[in-house]
């Protein structure tokens, strides 16, 4: 009975969800001539998890499994998914040495290892995402973001390669006005070439980025050795799914301001809970707490040390510049800046491929932590201001989710 329930429940979700938070919603067709032939099948995406995750509910593995025995699985996908990204840079090394003179052979063996770990992982990941889904709910339950027991929508979420984005904003202002889901097997070469031919045709500023998640239902969310980022992303993409029940989750893509409250919430909600689950589950996976100064070093070694680069600091100065040179009309001069300010990332050791208005329309809503790419925009600042304001994640999110406009949002914080 008890599963019957669980797998309506997620019809019903589905029937609701699906596709209301692809985030290209209202893209300007005049983009899509460029991205037909290479844009991402989220429909054939969404039918096939939606169907593996039906089967996964009926069987209800994780109900006769132990807990020591749910995150041992747990814990062997994630060693998995490691064991993988590793043999594949063997892989790519042995191609890349000149000096390799068969390549084929000699990755032989590795292909072989990827074989058998792909095997292994067929029948343990998606074990593993059943049990992170619950403990997840256990989580959202435990903190009031439920009804009758149940997240609604349920936590579902399926790990996979992920699609990438063509972002697109106007040159003139940092705005995210057009985003697309392309296939992520383009080279990087082909990556710049459309890059550089939407830019040219349209005069736009145009940016193709990886995604870690996407809310769709559902969520997508990108294969990972890191755990403890893989737990934090399931539980940033179901609090837009929450959302998207609500207010400002269906007006997601009407303004740059809601995209920036949603975002902000969502990446909010993902650290508080992923912190609460990496408690209760995987104690072991928590960073160590922060060194005290020591009582011996002296001032004078104290002032020796070198200068750390601080990217936050760095890149909200960087965006704050650059939205003062393009308000004053400067576009060429502002392009330039970010070029340069490119470089000096790089140098030291933030391999940003490329700095533009489309690199801050996307980031920059992201604005869970002062600084960053958001810059002076004051979205973020008041939605941490609420949560801040908030007595619990629930109310907080309960609030800001009915909130239609960055106006309600800055009466909510007024003293």
């Amino acid at each position: 009975m008890r599963i019957s329930t669980i797998i309506l429940t997620m019809v019903i979700s589905a029937c609701l969800l699906t596709g209301s938070d692809l985030m290209d919603a209202g893209t300007d067709a005049r983009f899509l001539r460029y991205t037909r032939s290479i844009e991402f099948d989220h429909g054939q995406w969404i039918r096939s998890a939606f169907w593996l995750k039906t089967e996964q509910a009926s069987l209800n593995f994780p109900e006769v499994m132990s807990a020591v025995e749910q995150k041992q699985i747990v814990l062997e996908t994630a060693q998995k998914y490691s064991q993988l990204e590793q043999l594949a840079g063997e892989v790519m090394t042995i191609y890349a040495d000149p000096e390799t003179e068969n390549p084929d052979q000699a990755v032989a063996p590795l292909v072989a290892q990827t074989k058998e770990i792909n095997q292994r992982l067929n029948e343990i990941a998606p074990l593993a995402e059943t049990i992170i889904q619950q403990q997840v709910s256990t989580i959202l339950a435990e903190q009031g973001l439920t009804l009758g027991g149940q997240p609604i929508p349920p936590v579902l979420y399926h790990a996979s390669p992920l699609p990438d984005k063509l972002i697109i904003s106007p040159r003139d202002e940092i705005l995210q006005k057009t985003s697309i889901s392309i296939q992520s097997t383009l080279s990087l070469d082909e990556i710049n070439k459309l890059e550089e031919r939407v830019s040219k045709d349209e005069n736009v500023s145009a940016l193709v980025v990886p995604v870690g998640g996407i809310g769709v239902y559902p969520t997508m969310v990108q294969q990972s050795s890191d755990l403890a980022w893989l737990i934090g992303t399931v539980c940033h993409e179901w609090t837009h799914n929450y959302l998207d029940y609500r207010p400002l989750g269906w007006n997601y893509s009407t303004s740059g301001e809601l995209r920036t409250m949603n975002e902000t919430t969502a990446s909010l909600a993902e650290n508080e809970l992923r912190q609460l689950v990496l408690e209760r589950y995987y104690p072991e996976l928590l960073p160590p707490p922060a060194a005290e100064p020591s009582a011996q070093t002296s001032p004078s070694e104290k002032t020796q040390e070198a200068p750390v680069f601080d990217f936050q600091k760095e890149m909200h100065a960087t965006r704050v510049h650059v939205d003062e040179l393009l308000k004053a009309g400067k576009i060429d001069e502002a392009e330039a800046y970010m070029n340069a300010r490119r470089e000096v990332f790089w140098e030291n050791g933030y391999p940003i491929r490329k700095l533009n208005q489309a690199y801050f329309a996307f980031y920059g809503a992201y604005a869970d932590v002062p600084g960053g790419a958001a810059g002076e925009d004051p979205v973020g600042p008041a939605v941490r201001q609420l949560r801040e304001q908030s007595p619990s994640l629930a109310a907080f999110i309960n609030r800001i989710a009915w909130m239609t406009s960055f106006d309600a949002l800055k009466k909510a914080v007024e003293p």
